[in-house]
Formats: C-alpha cells, sequence, structure tokens
C-alpha cells in the first residue's frame, strides 16, 4: 500500500474508534448532567413509573433490578426485586453491578441513595412534572440506552396525542373539580402536581391548586366551600364513584346534584409514565361528560 495514504488511514481509524467510545450526556430532571461513558445495559429502575419509561424507550430487557409496583408491562413482573420506592436494599444493588440507577426524586431513601451515590454509579432522577415532559424523558432515556429510534418513535406517538388532546379541550368551559386522593385522612394535590396539568390540558380548574404542598391534606368543610362542580378519584375498582361515596350524603353540593362523582383507572393516573397520557383522555372525557350535563339541566328547566 502507498504509503502516502497511511496517515489518513490511521487518522480515520482513530475518528471511527473515538466516536464508538465517545461519552453521552443528557440532563436529568433534577438539572444535573448524567454522563455514561456507554450505552446502560444493566439498568436499576428505583420507582415504578420509571420502569414504565424505560420500556417505552426501547430499554426494558436492560432493566436488571426494580422496586415493589413495578408491574408494567407484565415483563415487569419478572424483574428481581431490590426493595421499594421508600427502602432499597443497597447490598443487592450492588450484587446486580448496574451501569445506570433511575431513581425518583422523592420516592426513596435520600441517605441510602448517597450511600450508592458513593460507589460512583451514575444517577438519572426521574420526575416529570408536566405531561410534555414525558416524551422528553423518553427520548433522554433512549439516548443514555443507545435506543433512540424505538424512544424518538415513542415520544413522537405521546406528542401526536397530547397535541390532539389540547386541540379537543383547550377551548372547552371551564370546570372546577376537586381530586380525591384518599379519603381517610382526605389528601388531594395542588397546581404543581403532574395531575394537575392532566386537569389544565382538558379544561379543569384545580380548587386547590393554590395550596403550598403537593399532596396537602383538607378539611371536608373546605371541600364544601369551594363546592367543586366534579370530584374525581383515582381507583382499580369498577365502581363509578368508589371512594368518593362520602360525599353523596351533601345533596346540595354541586358535584353531588350534578350526578358527577367520577373514578378513573389509578394505573392510568397514579404514576407519571406514558400511561398517563391515556389517563388524560379518560379524564378529559369525565369532565366533557360534567358540561354535557349542564346542558341537559338548562334544557329542563321551565
Amino acid at each position: 500500500m502507498n504509503s502516502f495514504f497511511m496517515p489518513a488511514i490511521v487518522l480515520g481509524a482513530a475518528l471511527i474508534a473515538g466516536s464508538a467510545t465517545a461519552a453521552i450526556s443528557v440532563k436529568d430532571d433534577g438539572g444535573n448532567t448524567v454522563t455514561l461513558a456507554q450505552p446502560a445495559q444493566r439498568i436499576i429502575s428505583l420507582a415504578p413509573h420509571a420502569t414504565e419509561l424505560i420500556f417505552a424507550a426501547g430499554g426494558g430487557e436492560r432493566i436488571v433490578g426494580t422496586v415493589g409496583y413495578s408491574d408494567y408491562p407484565a415483563a415487569a413482573l419478572q424483574i428481581p426485586r431490590v426493595g421499594s420506592h421508600q427502602q432499597i436494599d443497597v447490598e443487592r444493588i450492588i450484587a446486580l453491578k448496574p451501569d445506570l440507577l433511575v431513581v425518583w426524586l422523592h420516592g426513596n431513601s435520600e441517605r441510602q441513595l448517597e450511600h450508592v451515590r458513593k460507589l460512583g454509579i451514575p444517577f438519572f432522577f426521574s420526575e416529570p412534572k408536566k405531561l410534555a415532559d414525558i416524551p422528553g424523558s423518553v427520548e433522554r432515556l433512549g439516548i443514555l440506552m443507545g435506543t433512540e429510534q424505538q424512544a424518538n418513535k415513542t415520544a413522537a406517538a405521546e406528542r401526536k396525542e397530547l397535541a390532539r388532546l389540547a386541540a379537543q379541550y383547550r377551548n372547552r368551559p371551564t370546570v372546577r373539580m376537586f381530586y380525591q386522593v384518599w379519603g381517610k385522612p382526605l389528601y388531594t394535590l395542588n397546581g404543581g402536581n403532574i395531575l394537575s396539568d392532566v386537569m389544565r390540558l382538558c379544561g379543569g380548574e384545580n380548587v386547590f391548586a393554590h395550596l403550598p404542598v403537593s399532596a396537602p391534606t383538607v378539611t371536608t368543610e373546605a371541600v364544601l366551600l369551594e363546592n367543586p362542580e366534579v370530584m374525581m378519584t383515582g381507583d382499580r375498582q369498577a365502581e363509578k364513584s368508589a371512594g368518593l361515596e362520602i360525599w353523596k350524603s351533601y345533596k346540595n353540593m354541586l358535584a353531588v346534584k350534578n350526578d358527577n362523582l367520577f373514578s378513573v383507572n389509578a394505573d392510568l393516573v397514579n404514576r407519571a409514565g406514558p400511561r398517563l397520557i391515556d389517563g388524560a383522555a379518560m379524564m378529559c372525557e369525565k369532565l366533557e361528560l360534567a358540561r354535557s350535563r349542564r346542558t341537559a339541566k338548562a334544557l329542563v328547566q321551565p
């Protein structure tokens, strides 16, 4: 071979080798830069919503450990558990030799996580705050795993569905609503929770959006004073108003008068993962039903 071409060949080979081992970097939901030397192959997911995001991004087979309640998709049930979202088995995590941990910002023990962090395992903090953050999370996880093709396809479909819902409901009349997380004690959500973003998408107004705590307790009297048009909860049972029966005795409440006590599928609305977009469609349908009942009542007025 002509020696004239040798330097070019060597340089080309070096560039190829360099690009093959180039570091991968993304920003996580905590604003931290997460850098990997190569695509993640052994991932531990420390939150159920994170497990769903990883699967959506095309990396489900790379999850070597997760926590309780990581039950979707069905394949997630076969993944070994390393604890719960509140208590993790640090020794088990170390034994699984992960090259990436996907962690919920508020769900895991900070003390335990700090111990794991000192071992040098990269962390990706996951906490989508708005619906639009979900496809972005899928894309960033896809970059970290080298599964961009699947991740980008999924994210594009999610954005298309969110745009469809926005176009359908953005000009609909506002519906004041109360979302009940739990009945005893009475828990709700403030405006910073991602589910309030779902309400806004559907033309709903969270009557307790102004409260400073993300999941505040409220009194029965406070709910009665707000007199919401719709009361909603997430429940796995089939009953239309599961968990909301406590309000039926308050006959003068607008939501009770109009029969607007709604239950939505908890599996679709309780996690900030891809299925929340399906949950948003369901919530929008419930609020549209409440609007139709306004019209029906007006038609029967003398």
